[in-house]
């Protein structure tokens, strides 16, 4: 079994003592983001746990206890989300400089095959032109050469909440001809740093600038980091031009402070805000706890009513 945690939220920055606290106590409830009193108890044991998938945009507040983990027999790696977005956008994240060198001592502690970096959603607006992102992109390939051999790129998706999330910062239209420009130019620039180029969940084809479609939770990865054979399964449960195998996410939405205008996994800032309120480190839910009008389903047993 495969951890995602999470494509839902930053567990590294926000929740690390509750995420010490599942491992360390063997399981965790997940609760189903489209049914609320169904509530899956996932079995976090190293021995049924193959790989932990990290999403973050800040894993500082990890980086001290990776030890732990390892002691505790788990495998990991990271999908580290690093763009060149100002404090407008990406209003609670660290600066940029902060976050280079967090991902420069990240990857002097795990190694560059462990650290995916995301170069994603890329927006277009009138400040930021295809030719400010080929720049940008540069300057942060630089920053983290040597230390970061994989780079996952995909284009803004605009869901109904990311309309209005976004709609004071002017969003162009992303035409294909954009992507194609953009995935010839990136690439250039992605060769320069022996940067290997794919996409997250992108219809586009852009295999003729050498970009592959990529998979994020990636199972021949997982393969080489754990050195034990997998038989994984694409995940049905993602879009259709995900290439994810399956894995089981322990996230919640509504639930990640960071703030982002493009985030597709809050409503808005007011929603995370009062999940967090929620948020108990000593619960086995992200947020909130089990009531009696809950449903508590052991993955792979029998359901329990909790009373």
């Amino acid at each position: 079994m495969i951890i995602s945690a999470s494509r839902r939220t930053d567990i590294p920055a926000f929740y690390t003592r509750w995420l010490l606290a599942r491992l360390r106590e063997g399981f965790v409830y997940v609760r189903n983001p489209f049914r609320y009193h169904q509530i899956s108890r996932v079995s976090l044991d190293p021995e049924m746990v193959d790989c932990i998938v990290f999403w973050t945009k800040n894993p500082a507040p990890l980086l001290p206890h990776l030890q732990t983990l390892e002691d505790m027999g788990y495998s990991y790696y990271f999908q580290f989300t690093l763009t060149p977005y100002e404090q407008r956008i990406e209003k609670n994240l660290p600066s940029k400089a902060v976050l280079v060198r967090t991902f420069q001592k990240l990857a002097e502690r795990v190694g560059p095959k462990r650290i995916v970096w995301r170069y994603d959603p890329i927006i277009l607006t009138p400040e930021l032109s295809i030719a400010q992102h080929v720049r940008l992109f540069a300057q942060l390939a630089e920053a983290l050469r040597g230390i970061c051999e994989r780079c996952v790129i995909s284009f803004l998706d605009l869901y109904t909440k990311t309309k209005r999330n976004t709609k004071d910062l002017g969003l162009l239209p992303i035409t294909e001809q954009d992507m194609q420009l953009l995935g010839r130019e990136l690439s250039a620039v992605a060769h320069m740093f022996n940067l290997q180029l794919s996409t997250c969940a992108e219809e586009v084809d852009l295999s003729q600038w050498g970009i592959t479609h990529g998979k994020c939770i990636d199972g021949d990865l997982i393969e080489r980091i754990t050195g034990r054979p997998l038989k994984p399964k694409k995940d049905r449960n993602q879009r259709a031009n995900c290439g994810c195998v399956e894995s089981v996410d322990i996230g919640a939405y509504d639930t990640c402070l960071h703030q982002c205008l493009y985030c597709y996994a809050n409503a808005n800032h007011r929603s995370a805000q009062k999940r967090w309120a929620e948020h108990d480190p000593a619960s086995p839910l992200l947020v909130g706890c089990v009531t009696q009008d809950d449903t508590v389903f052991v993955r792979g047993g029998p359901a329990v009513r909790q009373l």
